[in-house]
């Protein structure tokens, strides 16, 4: 028998374990579904391009991208916590109504445009499943409505929490498709196993800084901030919220690895032509079965389920901050009516684009880049210029090497975002 001091160390430290667990579920939420709000309907064609064009050498940007996107969004969501204000709240007050105004135009119509990829992807995957393209646009618009509308922040989150489940089938589908698990793997360390042409380096550096343009988004910054601010985090649990934001940035280029890899051991090893997510979805299916085909829809559309809502909600939350009105998922409709107005106005304006306009969606394509590419170069100014404060966080504020590492990091995603532009004028 053991002695009874080593049970009662046995029961201490099991003790403190759980309580660690259920103190960092308490804060956990908001950065890990900001993150693989990322992997959106948009985000997942350009992971199927990528890896479609390039094959297994595109994972090598895969852990600088991890990094870049970790960094980010938790100066967002320490600044939050520790200021107890959204990001947009704070750039009204510090930098005035014009810059406000500014940035919040430029915020609509850019995630109307990525509102309008979504339905569009949703539109084209609903074929896979022998449903009508109109019918399926309007119910899965409905739903994001009603999840809002009808719930409350933990409700939401519980959603969304359990939507990110679903981006498992993304592993079913890299499995079916029987790829070099090796070459794979051995690529996030360095990038080989291809004839490196100049067009294929021309490809790379093009798509490449297109992959990480989609991923690191003014609205990702955006929607961290006031989903955190919303979820009321106190500020003795910012070092749990820093390491889910680490955890999140983690999980979302995970199952981008698997993207990758599904389309790369099919598509590209086939040299199968792609133009968006919804086809590689089609045409992963002759070399990895139909089930694989299957899995790779499903994901398409649960990705472009959670980027109607998350993308939806970073604009209303931004408009109730840049211009001082209420805006809560635990507020009532009669509460909040300007932000659960906006929030279904934009599904409604997105719809009508993606069923009856002969708009190009290569054009809205374009415009949304275009902007994002504009406006996040801003963002990043004013989060790194809040978060140096030293008397708005106080001990909070970057030390030298966030700072820093924050500068350059914000310059390599900025010229991603130019680069993102760039390969849209290329129809990629």
């Amino acid at each position: 028998m053991q002695p009874e001091f080593i049970i009662n160390k046995e029961r201490r430290f099991l003790s403190s374990l759980w309580k660690k667990a259920l103190l960092f579920l308490s804060v956990f939420g908001p950065a890990t579904i900001t993150a693989m709000a990322d992997n959106d309907a948009g985000g997942v064609a350009t992971y199927s391009i990528a890896g479609a064009r390039l094959g297994y050498p595109i994972l090598f940007l895969l852990p600088v991208i991890t990094l870049l996107l970790a960094v980010t969004q938790e100066m967002g969501m320490r600044l939050t916590i520790i200021t107890r204000r959204g990001l947009a709240d704070l750039i009204r007050e510090k930098y005035g109504v014009r810059a406000a105004l500014f940035m919040f135009s430029a915020l609509l119509v850019a995630n109307i445009g990525t509102l309008v990829t979504e339905l569009s992807a949703v539109k084209t995957t609903s074929a896979i499943f022998n449903i009508s393209p109109a019918p399926a646009v309007v119910a899965i618009v409905l739903v994001s409505f009603l999840v809002i509308t009808r719930g409350n922040y933990k409700l939401t989150q519980n959603i969304m929490l359990v939507a990110c489940l679903f981006f498992l089938a993304y592993i079913f589908s890299a499995i079916k498709a029987r790829p070099d698990w090796g070459l794979a793997t051995s690529n996030l360390l360095y990038p080989h196993g291809v004839d490196f042409t100049k067009t294929y380096l021309r490809d790379y550096l093009l798509i490449g800084m297109g992959v990480l343009g989609t991923t690191i988004t003014p609205w990702g910054q955006f929607f961290i901030s006031s989903f955190a601010y919303d979820k009321k985090i106190e500020k003795g649990k910012v070092g749990l919220s820093q390491l889910e934001t680490y955890w999140g940035a983690f999980l979302t280029d995970f199952f981008s690895f698997f993207m990758i890899v599904a389309t790369a051991a099919t598509l590209y090893v086939n040299r199968t032509e792609l133009v968006d997510g919804a086809q590689a979805a089609l045409a992963i299916k002759p070399f990895a079965g139909d089930l694989a085909g299957t899995l790779f829809a499903l994901g398409i559309l649960n990705a472009g389920f959670m980027g109607l809502v998350v993308v939806s909600l970073s604009t209303a939350y931004a408009f109730a901050e840049f211009f001082g009105v209420s805006g809560s998922l635990d507020d009532s409709f009669k509460q909040s009516k300007t932000f659960y107005f906006l929030y279904g106005l934009q599904l409604l304006v997105a719809m009508a684009v993606a069923i009856f306009s002969q708009v190009s969606l290569f054009q809205i394509a374009v415009l949304t880049q275009t902007i994002n590419a504009i406006a996040l170069p801003l963002v990043f100014f004013y989060l790194i210029r809040l978060t140096n404060d030293q008397q708005l966080m106080g001990e909070f504020a970057n030390n030298p090497f966030q700072k820093w590492f924050a500068i350059v990091c914000t310059i390599v995603i900025v010229i991603a975002s130019v680069f993102t532009v760039a390969a849209s004028f290329f129809k990629f």
